[in-house]
């Protein structure tokens, strides 16, 4: 479960940005679109959030942010040697911000207990890092990490309430390694729930849309592919069956036309490599069955197949999901129908929560979402950019046609279009 997401000094991301899914004030949509953590404070949790705004704004950027912070996590101790380049992007448009560390911080929850976790960075090494819990109402330092420029080495702090061979963990973090991930890959099980949920709960879709392989998988499983069958027809797809079958790459199925070296090229890497090839079955007017490959079919009819899989994951394990440009290809009801699934407590009984972008607007609306599920990305005559809720301003409360005063610039995030003159 997600609470907050801090981030300072990414790609246009100059200033500090703080994104939250703590419930503010109001009880509008409070059966359907909130419900109540499972940590000793009980807090009150969103479970879904838009954000908005034009193009080049930052949008994309905020998701990268947490994609970058995920990945560092994730091959910060496995896959990435001593001197290996971190994925640090900082603010380019300011001398100043190049120098600075980029930040970021996430307050989650996880198996009952919230942790608050972070750490600043340049490209070349970790400058700090910090680890918070709280098993009880009360925060425990677990352990805190600062690189002293003057002594070129690291100052370090250990809470008594951290286990373990914590020395022997300090000493095998490299200077552009996680001490979290270390301390995990050597066998910490106190800090495994935190690795585990940037590695499983923390869930970023791709740049673009889904790989249809992971929908596939689940077809082969009868129940499985059940759930997804009542997806796709809920979606309004009149696919009324999927058939998967296993191919072994075959090289006479490339192009003629493909220039004879990446022929070869793609040969030698797909050699003995299976894939799935995905048929939908629709009936035709005699009642009889008609089997089209699934590349023929619509585009937004693909995107829909390809998120299945995860979406429902995502339900089902109680996952958080970020997603850029959720109406891409897609109706507006179908946008309305996919939030829908993680704003209501029947389909999303594991409290799963939904961030996505988009410039969808006719679901911006209070029968839709609550004010503090909207939120806004904009960027300054700088080129910096800064993300609010809707929740920042006096909103009439089930009165405000929120679209209309969004696209009318009530709220700002609007891209400002000029007269071009063509000579």
């Amino acid at each position: 479960m997600l609470i907050e997401f801090h981030t300072t000094n990414f790609r246009s991301l100059r200033d500090e940005q703080v994104f939250s899914l703590v419930k503010g004030n109001g009880n509008e949509l409070q059966e359907s679109n909130c419900f109540t953590a499972n940590d000793a404070n009980q807090m009150q949790l969103l479970r879904s959030a838009a954000i908005y705004g034009p193009n080049a704004s930052g949008k994309s950027n905020f998701l990268q942010a947490l994609r970058a912070m995920q990945t560092v996590v994730a091959e910060s101790a496995s896959s990435r040697q001593r001197g290996d380049q971190l994925p640090i992007v900082p603010f380019r448009l300011s001398a100043s911000s190049q120098e600075q560390p980029t930040e970021f911080e996430v307050t989650f929850i996880t198996e009952g207990v919230r942790y608050q976790y972070g750490f600043a960075a340049t490209p070349k090494r970790i400058v700090q890092e910090w680890l918070f819990a709280y098993p009880k109402k009360r925060a425990q330092n677990w352990f805190q990490r600062q690189w002293n420029s003057e002594t070129k080495s690291y100052e370090w702090f250990f809470g008594n309430q951290l286990m373990g061979k914590k020395q022997v963990w300090q000493d095998a973090t490299r200077s552009n390694a996680l001490f979290l991930s270390t301390a995990v890959q050597l066998n910490s099980d106190q800090l495994k729930p935190v690795f585990d949920w940037f590695r499983k709960s923390l869930r970023l879709a791709p740049v673009g849309i889904w790989d249809h392989g992971y929908t596939a998988e689940r077809c082969e499983n009868s129940m499985s592919k059940t759930k997804v069958m009542e997806f796709l027809k809920a979606a309004d797809l009149a696919i009324d069956d999927v058939s998967i079958e296993k191919a072994t790459f075959n090289p006479d199925d490339l192009p003629d036309h493909m220039p004879e070296p990446l022929k070869n090229m793609m040969t030698e890497e797909l050699k003995d490599k299976q894939f799935s090839k995905i048929q939908t079955i629709h009936i035709n007017d005699e009642g009889k069955p008609v089997t089209f490959d699934l590349d023929d079919e619509s585009d937004g009819t693909q995107k829909l197949f390809g998120f299945a899989g995860p979406w429902l994951d995502a339900l089902e394990n109680g996952y958080v999901l970020f997603i850029d440009e959720l109406h891409d290809n897609l109706h507006p009801e179908l946008v309305r129908f996919l939030v829908g699934l993680f704003n209501n407590s029947k389909t999303n009984p594991k409290n799963a929560q939904l961030v996505f972008t988009t410039h969808e607007t006719s679901i911006l609306s209070q029968k839709f979402f609550r004010r503090d599920q909207i939120w806004f990305c904009e960027k300054s005559e700088y080129n910096s950019s800064s993300l609010y809720p809707l929740s920042d301003f006096s909103v009439l409360k089930g009165r405000e046609n929120l679209e209309l005063a969004y696209l009318s610039g009530r709220y700002g995030a609007l891209p400002f279009v000029r007269e071009l003159k063509l000579s």
